[in-house]
């Protein structure tokens, strides 16, 4: 089974609020390895303290390991975890040093049971540590303020301990599962879940496995604002679902997880807002609408539908109803009255937050957001017609279309318009996605874009800025490092366009990238190290869209 390093993956399975890893705040790392919980935010609540070992970690079992002895730590359901000590001791304890009226862990003794109980302000969850085995010793019961709070497991005799996360009161915990059965079970779950999504797998694609894995830890039950189960971006910092990073990993997961991919691709859509417009993001604790994100549903539906295979009419009627208020909103809030095309309002509408396109402004009319509507609209005009219901999409995708190569192409480049103000020009790859319609672009166009791609490649893939643009930043976010999402957009795109022999080097690239680094938020263009949370789900999905296509062009 793969291992991996827990200071860029954190251990957890699908269905947990919590995972187990050194990171408890982004992009800090403590030395010893923590209980993370994602309820209300990123929260490290619990603090496991082993003298002088080594840490490894697969899928299944994280463990300790040193000349005196092991322990293994391994999920016995979503919020249960099972350690057992055999010569290594461990110390269990609240991650905060003090407890006011506000925040911080307090301890106490549970008399009916004889557990421990850890009491999160931050998370508003208990943590119950119950003592299968062993002589544990405590400290810091019921005390208030400042100092420590623990519960040792000494070394030496073989121990075993349970620890619960759950709300108010459950009862006492009591599993007759030996520890082996627990891990085997543990085992199971991940391989059903990497044999379900990437069956495909082998010698060529090297990192599936890794990135199934990724996705599987990362997912959580439904909870607070989250209505369905969900795949975070991240059980790091990033512990949000975002209303584009999804599209990617319902792709990922519609072969081989289709429930878990619909659930994916609808829930932003759960919280739409009255005048159709999707959540900027989604989380345990928020809805976010300050800002939205490109309108990339359409494209996205026709990969999925094709993946899932056919899907019954309600289901179509329920996306079609959705993607049709999503439209309306960027066709009726998103335009200046007689303008064709439709404008951000920031960067971060268009994911890209801080891409050089927008040093000319913030609010501005852009070819990648004409594009992605224009195919949004498209796939809203096909279910129309399946459905058999009257409304005419495709005209004012033509509409939109004309207006995009008339006034936003300048005969060699896509620029950018402010509403109003001469038009602008930068050398951000945001200004090729156009390229994501593929067979519809004209052939000077396409030819351009093609030329401008080249630029813009690296050995290790499509840097968002070119690395001799003075504007370029190795870590500079959108102003240089290399980004799944743009990765798999460009690469389709340029596929339906006809331009194969690039578009397999864009893959080719992206992938090798991923099985050197990992699968990190983004990754330095030159170098290709990874850069920011370094357990990106959409990272990871990309990874398996284009492996999985990859491994299947192959095999014909």
């Amino acid at each position: 089974m793969t291992e991996f390093d827990i200071r860029d993956i954190p251990f957890s399975r699908r269905g947990s609020w919590f995972g187990i890893s050194p990171v408890i705040a982004e992009n800090v790392h403590a030395d010893d390895l923590h209980l993370v919980s994602h309820q209300t935010g990123m929260h490290p609540v619990l603090r496991f303290v082993v003298a002088d070992a080594r840490v490894t970690v697969t899928p299944a079992v994280l463990s300790w390991q040193a000349a005196g002895g092991r322990i293994d730590l391994v999920y016995q359901s979503a919020d249960t975890i099972r350690l057992r000590g055999d010569g290594l001791g461990i110390r269990v304890a609240a991650a905060a040093s003090t407890l006011t009226p506000f925040s911080g862990t307090y301890l106490y003794r549970d008399p009916a049971d004889g557990s421990f109980v850890f009491t999160s302000y931050e998370t508003g969850r208990r943590y119950r540590l119950t003592v299968l085995t062993g002589s544990p010793v405590a400290r810091g019961l019921e005390l208030l303020g400042s100092g420590d709070r623990h519960v040792d497991l000494p070394g030496g005799p073989a121990w075993e301990i349970a620890i619960e996360e759950y709300a108010a009161a459950r009862a006492p915990f009591s599993s007759p599962v030996p520890f082996a059965e627990v891990v085997s079970a543990a085992r199971d779950a991940f391989d059903s879940f990497v044999d379900a999504v990437a069956p495909w797998r082998g010698g060529q694609t090297p990192a599936a496995e890794l990135a199934a894995y990724v996705i599987w830890s990362a997912t959580v039950s439904p909870g607070g604002f989250v209505t369905r189960p969900a795949v975070l971006m991240s059980k790091h910092w990033m512990d949000k679902v975002w209303s584009w990073d999804h599209c990617f990993n319902a792709i990922a997961l519609a072969a081989g997880e289709p429930a878990l991919a619909w659930d994916q691709f609808l829930l932003p859509f759960d919280h739409q807002d009255p005048a159709g417009a999707l959540p900027d993001s989604v989380t345990h604790s928020e809805v976010l609408y300050n800002f939205v994100k490109p309108p990339i549903h359409g494209w996205a539906f026709g990969l999925l539908r094709r993946r899932l295979g056919p899907l019954p009419a309600g289901r179509l009627t329920e996306a079609y109803d959705r993607m049709a208020a999503q439209a309306r909103f960027w066709l009726d809030h998103r335009r200046v009255p007689g303008d064709a095309l439709p404008y951000y309002q920031h960067g971060n509408d268009s994911g890209w937050d801080n891409a050089t396109t927008f040093d000319a402004g913030r609010l501005l009319q852009t070819a990648d957001l004409a594009a992605f509507l224009v195919l949004h609209l498209r796939e809203l005009s096909v279910l129309a017609a399946e459905l058999g219901l009257d409304h005419d999409w495709e005209t004012a995708a033509a509409e939109l279309e004309k207006n995009l190569f008339a006034r936003l192409w300048d005969g060699g480049r896509f620029v950018a318009l402010r509403p109003g103000s001469p038009s602008s020009a930068s050398s951000s790859l945001l200004a090729l996605m156009p390229m994501v319609l593929g067979d519809t672009l004209p052939p000077e166009v396409r030819d351009h874009l093609v030329a401008g791609l080249r630029e813009h490649l690296t050995d290790q893939g499509l840097a968002t800025e070119p690395v001799a643009s003075p504007h370029y930043v190795a870590d500079g976010y959108w102003r240089g490092p290399i980004w799944a999402p743009s990765t798999v957009l460009i690469e389709d795109g340029l596929r339906r366009a006809g331009e194969t022999a690039l578009a397999d080097e864009v893959s080719a690239r992206f992938r090798a990238l991923c099985e050197r680094s990992g699968f990190a938020e983004n990754f330095d263009a030159v170098t290709g190290r990874g850069l920011r949370d370094r357990a990106y789900t959409w990272t990871a999905a990309c990874y398996l869209i284009l492996a999985e296509a990859h491994a299947r062009r192959s095999a014909s």
